[in-house]
């Protein structure tokens, strides 16, 4: 799109599911939309969850119907590009907030139903790492799936994006299965070194950036916009954890060659991709200077303080 073309305001928007990061991005959307007249929020969810009677997702609806989103009955899985296109097209504004668990070929999908449907502005699932620093043909094919959704917005002139780069939800670095946190053990196994960095923010706080970018002014339009809860290496995770737990953590390092001999003795296994994705170092770390949230001074969670509230002694 040239630059005398005016930017899309987002006012009309629809947000693709309601997950654990949908849910953070939805209540943020529904209260910056009190201020920004005529937005209306709507969110696509399977009918099988909005009709189900388990109380883990009657919780969410409810909540969802309490913030005065509209619920859209859909299905991103079985639904064609066609049908979903049609569905995009009563919005100006789509976001994807459907994450891998929909399929490695669900991110591509969704953006072709976006650009048939001619919707104005779109939001892709691409919170994560900065997957053209880390480029093509790595551990993680996930990653460069991502890479062609990239493409083919930038490939076009007729609907506008907007890519929220968030490096790593900040609670998946203490999952035990991915196994870099090993809280019954006191050990914190770095991936690629101790000097190795990595980004994190918390889907909380994704949540209320992603509202902030969606309304800001003038509008943000075809840039790929950098967050950071915090910015730390493995041996910083490590510190941080013995300070706030009171006790001593070993540290051992996942080397790249290791990590790569695990990923070959089970290719398919997902959390191998990511441990070796993330050892290599390459794009899944910056700065948070001159990041969104550091230029516009908005507060975020940082690794201590996440620690403190999810792991801390009391």
């Amino acid at each position: 799109m040239n630059e005398t073309t005016a930017a899309v305001t987002s006012r009309n928007i629809l947000v693709l599911g309601a997950g654990e990061l949908g849910l953070p991005v939805l209540r943020n959307l529904a209260r910056r939309a009190k201020d920004v007249t005529g937005a209306k929020i709507s969110v696509l969810l399977r009918g099988s969850a909005v009709e189900s009677e388990e109380p883990v997702k009657q919780r969410p609806i409810a909540e969802i119907r309490d913030l005065g989103i509209e619920i859209v009955l859909g299905d991103l899985v079985q639904s064609s590009i066609e049908e979903l296109a049609t569905l995009f097209a009563r919005y100006d504004t789509v976001l994807g907030c459907v994450g891998y668990a929909a399929g490695i070929d669900t991110p591509m999908k969704l953006a072709k139903a976006a650009l048939q449907s001619g919707v104005p502005r779109y939001f892709p699932w691409q919170f994560g790492v900065d997957f053209e620093v880390i480029g093509r043909g790595g551990p993680q094919d996930i990653f460069d799936a991502q890479l062609d959704v990239r493409e083919l917005l930038r490939a076009q002139t007729a609907t506008e994006w907007v890519i929220i780069s968030t490096g790593m939800f900040m609670s998946y670095l203490f999952e035990p299965e991915f196994g870099v946190v090993d809280l019954a053990n006191s050990e914190v196994h770095a991936l690629g070194s101790l000097d190795t960095a990595v980004t994190l923010t918390t889907p909380d706080d994704i949540g209320m950036l992603t509202a902030e970018i969606m309304f800001a002014e003038p509008p943000i339009r075809n840039e790929v916009v950098f967050l950071a809860g915090d910015t730390v290496t493995y041996g910083e995770v490590a510190d941080k954890l013995a300070a706030a737990l009171h006790r001593p953590f070993g540290r051992s390092e996942w080397t790249v060659p290791f990590l790569m001999k695990e990923l070959a003795r089970d290719p398919q296994n997902m959390m191998r991709k990511y441990r070796a994705a993330f050892a290599q170092g390459r794009g899944v770390a910056w700065d948070k200077a001159g990041t969104f949230n550091q230029r516009h001074a908005l507060p975020v969670t940082d690794v201590a303080t996440w620690i403190d509230a999810n792991l801390g002694l009391g």
